[in-house]
């Protein structure tokens, strides 16, 4: 089962490569991560989360398992609502973010199937979360800059441990 990787791994930056052909290397790398996903008590896990920078995703905001590939955000809503959210791969950090409360993503399912999904709430969030990792982009990107004076601290525990 794969590990998951820990805030600072250069790969947690990287912009995630798309997937032209599903073949057994996604569906393990699916397995793996749904594995690690609910191992850690998570909603969702992107690939860069355990050092595959491919564009795939899986999550269970409670309404079930969901692994979506090349997923991309075509529509968001004007209203937003902010939340406070943490992230596997930063342990103990939690940034309040401000995201749209309702988005229409298109993607494919593990078997090719092209797929668009209508999502609000948690929902909504945690593809914007997951999505996000998938251009490289972490929850601390989106800090204040009080959030991040307060966050600083745990931060560089957490680069110190990956040294």
């Amino acid at each position: 089962m794969s590990k998951i990787v820990k805030y600072p791994h250069p790969v947690l930056r990287q912009e995630a490569e798309p997937i032209d052909i599903i073949d057994d290397d996604v569906l393990e790398l699916i397995e793996d991560m749904s594995d690690a996903m609910y191992l850690d008590e998570g909603v969702g896990l992107a690939a860069n989360q355990v050092g595959a920078a491919r564009r795939l995703l899986v999550m269970d905001a409670g309404d079930g398992f969901k692994a979506l590939i090349n997923p991309e955000i075509l529509e968001t809503a004007d209203e937003e609502e902010a939340m406070e959210e943490g992230c596997l791969s930063l342990p103990d950090i939690r940034v309040t973010i401000p995201r749209a409360r309702e988005i229409v993503v298109r993607a494919s399912d593990e078997t090719g199937k092209r797929i668009e999904i209508k999502a609000q709430g948690l929902h909504a969030r945690v593809l914007q979360h997951e999505i996000d990792h998938l251009n490289g982009v972490l929850i601390i990107d989106h800090a204040s800059a009080v959030q991040r004076s307060l966050l600083r601290s745990k931060l560089k525990k957490l680069e110190q441990a990956f040294a």
